[in-house]
């Protein structure tokens, strides 16, 4: 009877084990939503030379944190420590009963997570497609969410302000609120910056209404004084974008064309740009001025400092309006501004600063870093030479990232392997390469992009984005700018590129069949976003010899290293980057004591 007894137990052990399979692998009852606690993201973006926000800084060895590198540790003041402990208090960091996440799949299935921290079981396994499909759903319902509010209660005004329910436009009683005022400008700025990603969510009748409304109601001729930097990347590239998906003969997300569509957009575009012209006269540098009016050109009162970035990021909207319209004008100002930035790089160490005086070339800020202030130029550099095939762009960009991997990395010297701290890019001096500080900011998350990066990990991330964003900004109308990442106060403010590139990124990354994904190195995007088609088409460009005569080109060849023909590749193809080897795909990128770190620097832990 023994032997009957033992056969009948693992009968029953091997049948739970089904049923345990069965639940979590969503055979059965739905699993739910994953309540967990993940870091919170603002949404507030700072390009300007004000100064981002730090997210890492502080010496080492601090009382009270964990140990780890410099750059790793924050600061501890008692406010901060005070909220901190708050938000202990307020978010434990464990799930409650009967909540499944996918942190916990692989030690249901075994003894995976044995030695293993509460990190490496959240952040460290595989991602099944049903999870996938249901994240995929959730960003769309969460643009959904967004975009339906301003129509409702903001439509024609620029922004919606998601806790009152009510829309915003630009401050006429204050010219000097700069962060209201150089983004909107009077013209619809949500409903154009959002086009593109309709069209990429595959929502074709809401993309045809949308397309109408902005050809029927949408006015560049606004006494409006706006950032030249913000209305070329939010406006221009937006109506560029969904023109070339209008006009695109292949159709790949679906029936987008528009009934006796005559070019409007480009029309607009071609408008809207003729107007940020002025901000390129009377400087003594090609630099442009950073503001003008939409009616009257550049400000009397006009400053002449402006950052890098915003002076040196223009080129693939203006030039992308160029090839489109046979008229070098566009094109030929943007790669002036970009030549005569570059050629105000250090001599010795080959870095840009942040901030330009335009009139006398002196570098108003010496800080030298990939964040806030610089972090687009070098972005564009690569673009523009993808997009265009200009062989100087990805010269600059080739010279710009070796001074970049010189001055300005720190840690190891493998990318995903090896002893010591994981790399890092900080912040130096332009001339000296002298470090001056280790913050870093949100918009370095670009330069990842721009080097050979895929792992698992970002699945589980973008996961906690969309809970984080959901559990912390949603408001009545619309999704509020987080104000404040420990304490969570929210802004009354749900910025254009929440919709154009924060839900569209986040659908992206769990849509794998989108054609944005399905057509290889068909599609690029803009720094807000915007896709646009990469084809031969834009890389005819009748003026090149005029540029060469206007000098520019000479001046870059004397300034630079000239590859032969077979060098000309992207430099960041190094060895010391390769790609993560597959069986160490599901591990984390950064140590867990270092993820912890993170945690408790937003109040999370």
């Amino acid at each position: 009877m023994q032997w009957r007894a033992l056969v009948l137990g693992l009968v029953l052990l091997r049948l739970g084990l089904h049923g345990v399979l069965w639940l979590v692998f969503g055979l059965g009852p739905s699993m739910g939503f994953y309540q967990r606690f993940p870091l919170s993201f603002g949404f507030h973006r700072l390009r300007g030379s004000d100064g981002p926000a730090s997210l890492a800084s502080g010496p080492a060895g601090r009382p009270g944190t964990p140990g780890g590198p410099s750059w790793l540790q924050p600061p501890v003041p008692a406010a901060a420590a005070a909220a901190a402990s708050a938000g202990r208090r307020r978010a434990p960091r464990r799930p409650g009963p009967g909540v499944c996440g996918p942190a916990h799949w692989g030690y249901v299935l075994g003894g995976r997570d044995r030695g293993r921290d509460e990190y490496e079981k959240r952040y460290s396994g595989a991602f099944p497609p049903q999870l996938r499909a249901q994240m995929r759903d959730l960003a769309r319902g969460m643009f959904v969410f967004g975009y339906d509010n301003y129509m409702a209660h903001a439509f024609p005004q620029d922004e919606l302000n998601p806790i009152h329910c009510r829309g915003r436009g630009p401050d006429r009683g204050d010219p000097s609120n700069l962060n209201i005022n150089d983004v909107l400008g009077n013209y619809s700025l949500t409903l154009v910056d959002a086009l593109d990603t309709l069209a990429i969510m595959g929502n074709s009748s809401e993309f045809q209404k949308a397309v109408k409304l902005v050809i029927n109601t949408v006015s560049f001729d606004k006494d409006s004084t706006v950032q030249v930097f913000e209305a070329t990347i939010r406006v221009l590239g937006s109506l560029l974008s969904a023109h070339r998906i209008i006009t695109d003969s292949k159709q790949p997300f679906g029936d987008m064309t528009i009934k006796d569509y005559d070019n409007e957009l480009l029309h607009m575009a071609h408008d809207l740009a003729v107007r940020l012209l002025p901000a390129f006269e009377n400087t003594k540098t090609g630099i442009p001025y950073p503001r003008v009016n939409l009616k009257t050109g550049v400000p009397p009162d006009s400053n002449n400092e402006t950052c890098t970035a915003g002076a040196g990021s223009l080129l693939v909207e203006f030039g992308i309006l160029s090839r489109l319209l046979g008229d070098s004008t566009f094109e030929w100002v943007a790669r002036r501004a970009v030549k005569a930035l570059w050629n105000l790089r250090s001599n010795d160490t080959g870095l840009l600063g942040n901030v330009v005086n335009i009139q006398t070339g002196h570098w108003v800020g010496k800080q030298s870093g990939l964040g806030a202030g610089l972090d687009s130029f070098y972005e564009y550099l690569l673009k523009s030479y993808i997009l265009f095939g200009e062989k100087e762009d990805l010269e600059m960009f080739n010279a710009a990232y070796q001074s970049i991997q010189n001055y300005l990395r720190r840690g190891r010297e493998a990318c995903n392997e090896g002893e010591g701290d994981p790399p890092l890019y900080v912040n130096v001096n332009m001339f000296s390469g002298q470090l001056m500080n280790t913050w870093i900011d949100s918009l370095q998350a670009f330069f990842p992009g721009l080097q050979a990066t895929k792992n698992p990990f970002y699945l589980h991330v973008g996961m906690d984005i969309l809970q984080s964003l959901e559990k912390y900004t949603k408001a009545k109308c619309g999704y509020a700018t987080l104000h404040h990442v420990i304490d969570k106060s929210k802004e009354d403010r749900m910025e254009s590129f929440f919709l154009s590139e924060t839900c569209k990124y986040l659908y992206l990354l769990f849509d794998e069949e989108n054609p944005v994904h399905k057509s290889g190195t068909r599609y690029m995007f803009t720094t807000e976003g915007h896709i646009v088609s990469v084809d031969e088409h834009l890389r005819e460009s009748p003026w090149k010899e005029f540029f060469s005569e206007e000098g520019g080109q000479d001046q870059v060849e004397k300034s630079v290293h000239r590859p032969k023909s077979h060098e000309l590749k992207v430099i960041n193809s190094s060895s010391n980057c390769n790609r993560v080897p597959d069986e160490r795909r599901y591990s984390l990128p950064l140590k867990s004591i270092y993820m912890r770190q993170i945690d408790q620097m937003v109040g999370l832990i």
